[in-house]
């Protein structure tokens, strides 16, 4: 396992891509919170049509920064598609986020060697 990096030595994009990915996880959960108030205890959908919008631009903002990144970085297919991935269930890209942190993978992108 690679050395955690200082969340403010990270380039911007892998900055702002910790933080989506954070608020896309949380998102979830008042999502389904609300959905849990709709359906089950009171019938009323004010969470629903509150943390659903929300919730869908986090997710949206998510995949595009999980693109950007990974073509910054030169991530592998199946790197990106696990990050992409994560997207789909409830905190997991809490989950990919730590791992691609604790693993060095948001790293600044390494400068190609020049050609001779």
């Amino acid at each position: 396992m690679g050395h955690s990096p200082d969340h403010h030595s990270l380039p911007k994009d892998a900055r702002l891509f910790r933080i989506v990915a954070v608020a896309e996880a949380w998102s979830w959960v008042g999502l389904l919170a609300g959905m849990y108030f709709k359906y089950s205890a009171v019938g009323n959908p004010i969470g629903v049509r509150i943390m659903g919008p929300v919730h869908g631009l986090l997710f949206v903002a998510y995949l595009v920064l999980a693109w950007r990144v990974a073509g910054a970085r030169s991530w592998p297919m199946g790197r990106l598609l696990w990050a992409l991935a994560a997207g789909v269930p409830p905190l997991a890209t809490w989950v990919f986020e730590r791992t691609a942190l604790r693993r060095g993978w948001l790293t600044a992108p390494q400068a190609a060697p020049p050609r001779r």
